[in-house]
């Protein structure tokens, strides 16, 4: 789904609003230039029906000859630019007297502007009236408007308008912007927060913020995260006590097994070897029970050997992280008969890691190998096992280091899946991996295999021990 910036949103929204208002503004001129031209049309028909009205009276009266009816001059003369017309005919049809007043503005305005003013609003309307004195009507004065003036003041107004509302709507967006921008600063910075915690730095924290609600929502994330980091650390905790537990008990296991069970099929391979030579001497009937006891023996020797070596091997705290492995490689090499091939590459010394570091990368190792010969037809593993460190400013000592792991595979990556065997599989991994505060990824290589790799970061370690 497209997403959009909150701020480009907000703009857009206020150009949007300030374009309406614009657009409503321009109507409204529009309007008032019709009713200003419709008002003065009226009050222009008033004057000079009162004006030839006066003129009538002042000829009945003699004071003034009745060739000069109707006379336009005082009117013409009392305003200017008003873009009006007048015309008087007699009812007698002897004739036809017209004036105008005003001088028309020279000013081009667009052919839209103009079709839609006569759409809206018609201009160019006349108004008669019929001129009387002592109940006698001698004829019609006519006044009409100049459509040209219309047109000219209108778009006048408007482009005046407009000029000024876009000057106006600009500056507007211009400060809104940055008003808008610091209004959503505080977003950013919680944004900023929330992504520093996904990438599992859970102390992040979001600063406090003099705007209530952003300061509301900093308080719900930081109680949130608190929350979260308390229960992930306690999870830690019992995650690491159970990984203890379980390999506290598959030590005391392996070492019962190997100590009791192991020294009493010992001693019963020992028993049977004894009797099958008695048995040979004095009673040759019973060399193959004897010869049977012994390949019983043997093969449970055998079995337990494997379930040591699954539990924990028996000198893997003799013999360390790097020959442990190393062992490892050599008999799961053994046992898959060249059908896969694994090949183990250690770079630094593993052998003063402190518990559970050692174990859990040994499982690990376990349990990748275990999936690729059940699930990935794969022909050739490689293993690889690196220590790195950082120097301290000014000291000696080597901090913030990490253990990466990798186990590449060059099978059939889709048919990997969580190990249904008593190992622990890739569940199993991520679990060890995340209580050691590490990073589990999974992706496909370039052959379609399947590339597990493991980042375990190392406390403050001495360099006399590494």
């Amino acid at each position: 789904m497209k997403t959009i910036s909150l701020k480009f949103l907000l703009i857009t929204l206020i150009i949007l609003i300030a374009t309406g208002c614009l657009f409503a503004a321009a109507a409204l001129v529009l309007y008032q230039a019709d009713s200003k031209a419709k008002r003065e049309i009226a009050i222009s028909t008033e004057s000079i029906d009162k004006q030839l009205e006066l003129q009538l009276f002042r000829i009945s009266k003699q004071f003034e000859i009745p060739e000069r009816f109707p006379d336009f001059d005082l009117w013409t003369e009392s305003e200017q630019s008003s873009g009006l017309c007048v015309r008087f005919e007699r009812l007698d049809e002897t004739g036809v007297k017209s004036a105008c007043r005003g001088a028309l503005v020279s000013e081009k305005w667009p052919i839209w502007f103009e079709n839609i003013y006569r759409w809206s609003f018609q201009p160019g309307q006349e108004v008669a009236r019929p001129v009387a004195q002592n109940g006698k009507v001698h004829g019609m004065v006519t006044v009409s408007s100049s459509i040209e003036m219309e047109l000219t003041r209108a778009w006048h107004d408007v482009k005046t308008l407009m000029g000024l509302s876009v000057l106006t709507v600009l500056s507007l967006c211009l400060l809104l912007y940055f008003a808008v921008d610091w209004a959503l600063r505080p977003a950013r910075l919680i944004v900023i927060v929330i992504e520093d915690m996904a990438n599992g730095h859970l102390s992040s924290r979001v600063p406090s913020f003099n705007i209530t609600e952003w300061q509301r929502t900093a308080h719900a994330i930081n109680h949130l995260a608190a929350n979260f980091e308390k229960t992930l650390s306690d999870r830690k905790q019992l995650a690491f006590k159970l990984v203890n537990a379980q390999e506290e008990e598959r030590r005391y296991l392996t070492r019962e097994l190997h100590d009791e069970f192991g020294q009493s099929l010992a001693g019963l391979a020992a028993v049977a070897s004894s009797i099958t030579l008695t048995a040979a001497n004095e009673c040759p009937n019973l060399v193959p029970e004897g010869q049977n006891i012994g390949r019983i023996t043997t093969h449970m020797m055998a079995i337990l050997r494997d379930m040591l070596i699954r539990l924990r091997p028996p000198d893997f705290d003799e013999l360390g992280l790097t020959q442990s492995l190393q062992g490892m490689v050599t008999g799961w090499n053994a046992l898959s008969e060249g059908k896969t091939t694994c090949t183990l590459d250690i770079i630094g010394n593993f052998d003063h890691l402190p518990d559970p570091i050692p174990v859990s990368i040994f499982r690990i190792v376990q349990e990748c190998l275990t999936n690729v010969s059940k699930h990935s037809e794969a022909k050739n593993v490689m293993v690889k096992l690196k220590k790195s460190f950082s120097m301290e400013a000014g000291s000696t000592r080597r901090s913030e280091g990490c253990i990466a792991l990798s186990i590449e595979d060059d099978g059939v990556a889709k048919d990997i899946k969580i190990s249904s065997s008593p190992g622990i599989g890739l569940l199993g991994i991520r679990e060890r991996v995340t209580v050691l505060g590490g990073k589990l990824t999974l992706q496909v290589n370039q052959s379609g295999g399947l590339i597990v790799q493991v980042r375990i970061p190392l406390q403050k370690i001495p360099e006399t021990q590494t």
